[in-house]
């Protein structure tokens, strides 16, 4: 009898530690079937469902939903991810270099044992754009590099085929497209910039088809990489002075964007938005009083790689960049260490538990739109 009530209340201390949203009552939202489309409306219905769900969370799965490793060559091990995923430690996974067959399985394993555990759906994630996305998924449909595109058809066409090839897969969130000017070699053939009367209504062709397919569309890389000499891949880039690619954002943005990526890249000789030799992933000034605040940016704000040269040796940076207002780390070094920086900053500091919750509900709110059955 005593073995029978050990396993009982073993198992009753193992249901209660995961994170199950709990049963409906009855509430405004119930039978509404939301979309990317209302994401950036006024909408008291997805409001609700957003703040009921973001209270059915406990801190652990708040600071989860902030947190998006990679896999695939060039991202964490299988084993790595799903210890991650078991223990609820991150919201969504970045597919970084695999077959397609790979792919899918990848997104159908994660997503059966993150269901079995009760937690929130994941944001699967992949640079899709249409100069990289043949490289990055073996297997997907041949499309023309951006730079070889030669009409807004032609873009929105290939938005058309990648975008089926990600549905295919799983994939919920493209980091694509990019609005960078042409000048920098690592940004420049992956941009609409050859002629940079293109950038923003081909971008916005893009972007467009992108979420009327149901997957989340990214600019990139805020506040511009295209007028930089150097690879943020490598070491962190300047911008010298007046911020000329910002012009490319606000376009895109009224076009109802729902996603923006800040590059590792710092700003001099600017006396409103220097960054005083700090990546913009980890300026507030950069992220939140200029991107969020002066442009009105409603949606998803995700850092560049969180292990590239750029940002890699800054101190406590996926810290700093989330209290800079980024929604969503992306492809930090150790994702479990990550997570208990944040938690503990979370817990000691009423600012930061601020930030972090707009962050939550926003990505909570994304999730909800994708119809991830939530």
């Amino acid at each position: 009898m005593n073995k029978i009530i050990l396993l009982f209340l073993s198992c009753y201390c193992l249901i209660a530690c995961c994170q199950v949203i709990p049963e409906k009552e009855k509430h405004s939202f119930d039978g509404i079937v939301f979309q990317l489309s209302d994401f950036l409306t006024e909408n008291r219905e997805l409001d609700a469902k957003v703040d009921f769900i973001f209270k059915s969370l406990d801190d652990t799965a708040r600071i989860a939903q902030l947190i998006m490793p990679a896999m695939g060559k060039y991202g964490q091990t299988d084993e790595v991810i799903y210890k991650l995923v078991n223990n609820r430690l991150i919201g969504g996974v970045l597919l970084l270099n695999g077959t397609k067959s790979q792919m899918t399985s990848w997104v159908d394993s994660i997503s059966r044992l993150n269901k079995t555990i009760g937690a929130l759906p994941y944001l699967f994630s992949a640079d899709a754009e249409p100069s990289l996305v043949n490289r990055k998924i073996t297997g997907s449909t041949i499309v023309k590099k951006a730079s070889e595109l030669l009409s807004q058809e032609e873009v929105e066409e290939v938005a058309r085929i990648i975008s089926k090839d990600l549905t295919d897969i799983g994939i919920n969130y493209n980091f694509s497209p990019v609005v960078d000017m042409s000048k920098n070699a690592t940004v420049g053939y992956r941009g609409f910039g050859s002629n940079p009367a293109n950038i923003v209504p081909w971008s916005n062709a893009f972007v467009t088809v992108t979420q009327q397919k149901g997957i989340i569309a990214t600019v990139k890389h805020f506040p511009g990489h295209g007028l930089v000499s150097g690879d943020t891949h490598k070491a962190l880039q300047m911008i010298d002075g007046e911020l000329q690619e910002v012009k490319n954002y606000p376009p895109t943005i009224e076009n109802g964007v729902l996603s923006v990526m800040v590059g590792h890249l710092a700003v001099k000789n600017n006396p409103k938005f220097s960054t005083n030799g700090m990546p913009a992933t980890t300026s507030r000034k950069i992220v939140t009083e200029l991107l969020r605040d002066s442009l009105g940016f409603k949606g998803l704000i995700v850092t560049d790689a969180m292990n590239m040269g750029g940002v890699v040796n800054v101190a406590n940076a996926n810290v700093l960049a989330v209290a800079a207002g980024c929604d969503i780390v992306l492809m930090p070094l150790d994702a479990e260490k990550v997570h208990k920086e944040l938690l503990a900053k979370y817990k000691a500091d009423r600012v930061f538990q601020k930030q972090v919750e707009e962050s939550v509900k926003r990505v909570i709110r994304a999730k909800i739109c994708l119809g991830l059955g939530l």
